[in-house]
Protein backbone atom coordinates (compact mmCIF):
# COMPACT_ATOMS: atom_id res chain seq x y z
CA UNK A 1 0.00 0.00 0.00
CA UNK A 2 1.18 3.45 -0.51
CA UNK A 3 2.72 4.71 2.29
CA UNK A 4 0.81 7.82 2.60
CA UNK A 5 -2.78 5.87 2.12
CA UNK A 6 -4.92 5.03 5.57
CA UNK A 7 -6.97 1.95 5.42
CA UNK A 8 -10.77 2.71 4.64
CA UNK A 9 -12.71 -0.42 5.53
CA UNK A 10 -15.82 0.32 3.44
CA UNK A 11 -13.75 0.34 0.71
CA UNK A 12 -12.88 -3.61 1.41
CA UNK A 13 -14.56 -5.40 -1.51
CA UNK A 14 -15.89 -2.23 -2.78
CA UNK A 15 -16.14 -2.50 -6.33
CA UNK A 16 -14.45 0.42 -7.90
CA UNK A 17 -13.71 1.86 -11.40
CA UNK A 18 -11.01 3.97 -12.60
CA UNK A 19 -10.77 5.56 -16.15
CA UNK A 20 -7.12 6.40 -17.71
CA UNK A 21 -5.58 4.08 -14.81
CA UNK A 22 -2.58 2.34 -17.00
CA UNK A 23 -0.01 4.89 -16.27
CA UNK A 24 0.77 8.24 -14.39
CA UNK A 25 -1.99 9.34 -11.38
CA UNK A 26 -4.67 6.89 -12.62
CA UNK A 27 -1.81 3.56 -12.20
CA UNK A 28 -0.86 5.00 -8.91
CA UNK A 29 -5.01 5.31 -7.94
CA UNK A 30 -5.47 1.86 -9.47
CA UNK A 31 -2.76 0.38 -7.41
CA UNK A 32 -4.16 2.19 -4.28
CA UNK A 33 -7.56 0.93 -4.35
CA UNK A 34 -6.48 -2.77 -4.84
CA UNK A 35 -4.32 -2.26 -1.63
CA UNK A 36 -7.55 -1.35 0.33
CA UNK A 37 -8.30 -4.81 -0.75
CA UNK A 38 -11.15 -2.93 -3.23
CA UNK A 39 -12.26 -4.63 -6.49
CA UNK A 40 -10.65 -2.69 -8.89
CA UNK A 41 -11.23 -2.25 -12.65
CA UNK A 42 -9.66 0.24 -15.04
CA UNK A 43 -10.25 1.51 -18.24
CA UNK A 44 -7.52 2.99 -20.70
CA UNK A 45 -6.43 2.88 -24.48
CA UNK A 46 -2.89 1.61 -23.56
CA UNK A 47 -2.91 -2.28 -23.84
CA UNK A 48 0.40 -3.00 -23.21
CA UNK A 49 0.54 -0.83 -20.08
CA UNK A 50 -2.70 -1.89 -18.94
CA UNK A 51 -2.09 -5.63 -19.24
CA UNK A 52 1.11 -5.30 -17.94
CA UNK A 53 -0.31 -3.55 -14.75
CA UNK A 54 -3.49 -5.08 -14.43
CA UNK A 55 -1.24 -8.49 -14.22
CA UNK A 56 1.25 -7.59 -11.93
CA UNK A 57 -1.15 -6.36 -9.16
CA UNK A 58 -3.60 -9.65 -9.92
CA UNK A 59 -0.66 -11.38 -8.49
CA UNK A 60 -1.03 -9.41 -4.66
CA UNK A 61 -4.17 -8.49 -4.81
CA UNK A 62 -6.96 -9.80 -2.70
CA UNK A 63 -9.28 -9.49 -5.86
CA UNK A 64 -7.62 -9.61 -9.45
CA UNK A 65 -7.71 -6.34 -11.00
CA UNK A 66 -9.36 -6.02 -14.51
CA UNK A 67 -8.22 -4.31 -17.50
CA UNK A 68 -10.46 -2.92 -20.30
CA UNK A 69 -8.96 -1.49 -23.47
CA UNK A 70 -10.99 1.45 -24.84
CA UNK A 71 -10.41 4.95 -26.39
CA UNK A 72 -12.86 7.16 -24.37
CA UNK A 73 -13.32 9.51 -27.41
CA UNK A 74 -15.85 6.90 -28.90
CA UNK A 75 -18.98 7.12 -26.40
CA UNK A 76 -20.49 3.87 -27.70
CA UNK A 77 -17.09 2.21 -26.69
CA UNK A 78 -17.46 3.93 -23.65
CA UNK A 79 -20.20 2.38 -22.64
CA UNK A 80 -19.85 -0.94 -23.78
CA UNK A 81 -16.62 -0.87 -21.38
CA UNK A 82 -17.94 1.12 -18.88
CA UNK A 83 -20.40 -1.90 -18.60
CA UNK A 84 -18.47 -4.50 -18.71
CA UNK A 85 -16.43 -3.38 -16.00
CA UNK A 86 -19.13 -3.25 -13.73
CA UNK A 87 -20.47 -6.72 -14.77
CA UNK A 88 -16.49 -8.05 -14.15
CA UNK A 89 -17.07 -6.41 -10.57
CA UNK A 90 -20.42 -7.29 -9.45
CA UNK A 91 -21.21 -3.85 -8.82
CA UNK A 92 -19.81 -0.70 -8.36
CA UNK A 93 -19.47 1.85 -5.54
CA UNK A 94 -16.60 4.52 -7.21
CA UNK A 95 -16.29 5.45 -10.13
CA UNK A 96 -12.66 8.30 -10.07
CA UNK A 97 -12.65 9.77 -13.55
CA UNK A 98 -8.90 10.40 -13.64
CA UNK A 99 -8.36 10.12 -17.73
CA UNK A 100 -7.13 13.09 -19.10
CA UNK A 101 -5.37 14.31 -22.38
CA UNK A 102 -2.72 17.48 -21.28
CA UNK A 103 -1.74 18.31 -24.73
CA UNK A 104 0.24 21.59 -25.38
CA UNK A 105 -1.41 23.66 -28.01
CA UNK A 106 -0.87 27.55 -29.24
CA UNK A 107 -4.03 29.64 -29.38
CA UNK A 108 -3.63 30.24 -33.65
CA UNK A 109 -3.06 27.00 -34.36
CA UNK A 110 -6.08 25.01 -32.85
CA UNK A 111 -8.78 24.57 -35.46
CA UNK A 112 -12.46 22.79 -34.73
CA UNK A 113 -11.34 19.14 -34.91
CA UNK A 114 -8.35 19.86 -32.42
CA UNK A 115 -10.58 21.58 -30.51
CA UNK A 116 -13.15 19.03 -30.37
CA UNK A 117 -10.80 15.62 -30.29
CA UNK A 118 -9.13 17.86 -27.12
CA UNK A 119 -13.32 18.29 -25.32
CA UNK A 120 -13.65 14.77 -26.45
CA UNK A 121 -11.21 13.45 -24.09
CA UNK A 122 -10.93 15.73 -21.27
CA UNK A 123 -14.10 16.94 -20.62
CA UNK A 124 -17.27 15.12 -22.76
CA UNK A 125 -16.23 11.45 -21.76
CA UNK A 126 -16.48 12.23 -18.30
CA UNK A 127 -20.26 13.03 -18.79
CA UNK A 128 -20.31 10.13 -20.29
CA UNK A 129 -18.72 8.04 -17.73
CA UNK A 130 -20.85 9.12 -15.05
CA UNK A 131 -23.66 8.37 -17.21
CA UNK A 132 -23.25 5.09 -17.79
CA UNK A 133 -22.32 4.28 -14.17
CA UNK A 134 -25.12 5.80 -12.72
CA UNK A 135 -27.51 2.76 -12.80
CA UNK A 136 -24.96 0.86 -10.85
CA UNK A 137 -24.52 3.55 -8.25
CA UNK A 138 -27.88 3.44 -7.95
CA UNK A 139 -28.34 0.22 -7.21
CA UNK A 140 -25.46 -0.20 -4.80
CA UNK A 141 -28.06 2.48 -3.14
CA UNK A 142 -24.74 4.95 -2.36
CA UNK A 143 -21.30 5.88 -4.25
CA UNK A 144 -19.03 8.52 -4.73
CA UNK A 145 -17.69 10.18 -7.63
CA UNK A 146 -14.04 11.73 -7.87
CA UNK A 147 -13.21 13.92 -11.13
CA UNK A 148 -9.98 14.60 -11.43
CA UNK A 149 -9.56 18.23 -12.82
CA UNK A 150 -6.10 20.50 -12.43
CA UNK A 151 -5.09 24.03 -11.17
CA UNK A 152 -3.87 24.75 -14.78
CA UNK A 153 -6.66 26.60 -15.62
CA UNK A 154 -6.34 28.81 -12.15
CA UNK A 155 -3.12 29.30 -13.70
CA UNK A 156 -3.05 31.71 -16.73
CA UNK A 157 -1.41 28.81 -18.84
CA UNK A 158 -1.05 30.07 -22.38
CA UNK A 159 -0.15 27.05 -24.11
CA UNK A 160 -3.30 24.61 -23.44
CA UNK A 161 -6.53 27.38 -23.41
CA UNK A 162 -8.55 23.58 -24.58
CA UNK A 163 -7.40 22.01 -21.78
CA UNK A 164 -7.66 24.35 -19.36
CA UNK A 165 -11.28 25.09 -20.19
CA UNK A 166 -12.37 21.30 -19.75
CA UNK A 167 -10.49 21.42 -16.95
CA UNK A 168 -12.54 24.70 -15.87
CA UNK A 169 -15.60 22.49 -16.94
CA UNK A 170 -14.85 20.08 -15.15
CA UNK A 171 -15.87 21.88 -11.81
CA UNK A 172 -19.44 23.30 -13.21
CA UNK A 173 -20.06 19.42 -14.18
CA UNK A 174 -19.15 18.29 -10.82
CA UNK A 175 -21.52 20.78 -8.69
CA UNK A 176 -23.72 19.93 -10.90
CA UNK A 177 -23.62 16.25 -11.03
CA UNK A 178 -23.61 16.19 -7.33
CA UNK A 179 -27.08 18.22 -7.25
CA UNK A 180 -28.36 15.41 -9.76
CA UNK A 181 -27.25 12.62 -7.83
CA UNK A 182 -26.76 13.58 -4.19
CA UNK A 183 -30.72 12.62 -3.42
CA UNK A 184 -30.07 9.06 -4.25
CA UNK A 185 -26.92 8.92 -2.37
CA UNK A 186 -24.11 9.32 -4.56
CA UNK A 187 -21.47 11.64 -3.80
CA UNK A 188 -19.64 14.12 -6.49
CA UNK A 189 -16.59 15.94 -5.85
CA UNK A 190 -13.43 17.32 -7.63
CA UNK A 191 -9.59 16.57 -7.10
CA UNK A 192 -7.08 18.92 -8.36
CA UNK A 193 -3.83 18.18 -8.80
CA UNK A 194 -0.89 20.84 -8.84
CA UNK A 195 2.09 19.88 -10.92
CA UNK A 196 2.68 15.82 -10.87
CA UNK A 197 5.78 15.32 -12.22
CA UNK A 198 5.12 11.77 -14.47
CA UNK A 199 7.69 10.14 -16.33
CA UNK A 200 5.51 11.14 -19.86
CA UNK A 201 5.64 15.17 -18.34
CA UNK A 202 9.13 14.47 -17.74
CA UNK A 203 9.85 13.08 -21.55
CA UNK A 204 7.40 15.94 -23.49
CA UNK A 205 7.86 19.38 -21.75
CA UNK A 206 8.94 19.36 -18.22
CA UNK A 207 12.59 20.69 -17.82
CA UNK A 208 14.68 20.92 -14.27
CA UNK A 209 13.90 24.78 -14.67
CA UNK A 210 10.67 24.72 -15.04
CA UNK A 211 9.77 21.84 -12.14
CA UNK A 212 12.46 24.16 -10.08
CA UNK A 213 9.88 26.95 -10.79
CA UNK A 214 6.99 25.34 -9.74
CA UNK A 215 8.73 24.45 -6.70
CA UNK A 216 9.67 27.58 -6.08
CA UNK A 217 5.89 29.03 -5.98
CA UNK A 218 4.61 26.01 -3.89
CA UNK A 219 4.40 26.28 0.13
CA UNK A 220 5.81 22.29 0.29
CA UNK A 221 9.10 22.53 -1.29
CA UNK A 222 9.08 19.23 -2.98
CA UNK A 223 7.92 17.71 -6.36
CA UNK A 224 4.72 15.97 -6.17
CA UNK A 225 4.58 13.11 -7.84
CA UNK A 226 1.21 10.09 -8.53
CA UNK A 227 1.31 9.11 -5.33
CA UNK A 228 0.56 12.60 -3.77
CA UNK A 229 -3.20 11.91 -5.10
CA UNK A 230 -3.96 8.93 -3.50
CA UNK A 231 -4.68 9.90 -0.26
CA UNK A 232 -7.21 12.91 -1.14
CA UNK A 233 -9.23 10.24 -3.79
CA UNK A 234 -8.96 7.46 -1.13
CA UNK A 235 -10.44 9.98 1.34
CA UNK A 236 -13.32 11.12 -1.22
CA UNK A 237 -14.40 7.73 -2.08
CA UNK A 238 -14.46 6.99 1.51
CA UNK A 239 -17.48 6.90 3.90
CA UNK A 240 -15.01 9.30 5.69
CA UNK A 241 -16.22 11.97 3.58
CA UNK A 242 -19.38 10.77 3.72
CA UNK A 243 -20.95 14.51 4.44
CA UNK A 244 -18.63 16.23 1.15
CA UNK A 245 -20.04 16.49 -2.27
CA UNK A 246 -19.89 19.29 -4.78
CA UNK A 247 -16.29 20.39 -3.68
CA UNK A 248 -13.62 20.82 -5.64
CA UNK A 249 -9.33 20.20 -3.48
CA UNK A 250 -6.64 21.34 -4.66
CA UNK A 251 -3.78 18.79 -3.68
CA UNK A 252 -0.85 21.33 -5.43
CA UNK A 253 1.66 21.31 -2.41
CA UNK A 254 0.04 25.13 -1.59
CA UNK A 255 0.24 27.28 -4.95
CA UNK A 256 -3.55 28.04 -4.07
Amino acid sequence: MTPASALYNDLRDAGVIVTGGASGIGAALVEAFAAQGAKVAFLDRDVPAGEALAASLSATARHAVGFHAVDLADVEALKEAMQAAVDGLGGLKVLVNNAGWDDRHDLDDVNEAYWDHNQAINLRQMFFCVQAAAPALREAGSGAIVNLSSIAYLLNMPDLPSYAAAKAGIIGLTKSLAGRLGPEGIRVNALLPGMIVTERQKELWLTEEGMAAMVARQCLKRVLVAEDMVGPCLFLASSASGAITAQSIIADGGVF
